[in-house]
């Protein structure tokens, strides 16, 4: 991983969640090029900003860097649904899963 990655994942992430450049820094409380200055390589976020960066897609830092989640946000939707199921309900939404992967 390096500075490509960090910018590209803000990239994703944004799109996904289908917002601006310009709306996500103005949601940040920045000036309209914030983001833009990150996309663009021009700058990268402190470590202050990475945490605000990463609360306003509602991940954590580790869903941030994990490559093999394309969507970090649905699944901790997805988690957190599925915590609140009761154990017959879990097993059946298991089933329908592997149902799904097998097709």
């Amino acid at each position: 991983m390096d500075i490509e990655f960090i910018r590209e994942r803000i990239t994703q992430l944004r799109l996904q969640k289908g917002v601006s450049e310009y709306k996500m820094s103005y949601d940040l409380g920045h000036s309209r090029g914030y983001i833009n200055n990150i996309s663009s390589g021009k700058t990268l976020p402190s470590m202050t900003e990475f945490l605000a960066i990463c609360e306003y897609f509602g991940i954590t830092p580790i869903e941030f860097f994990n490559t093999g989640v394309l969507n970090p946000r649905v699944n901790r939707e997805l988690l957190d649904a599925l915590e609140q199921l009761s154990e017959e309900d879990l097993a059946l939404t298991l089933m329908n899963v592997k149902r799904l992967l097998k097709k």
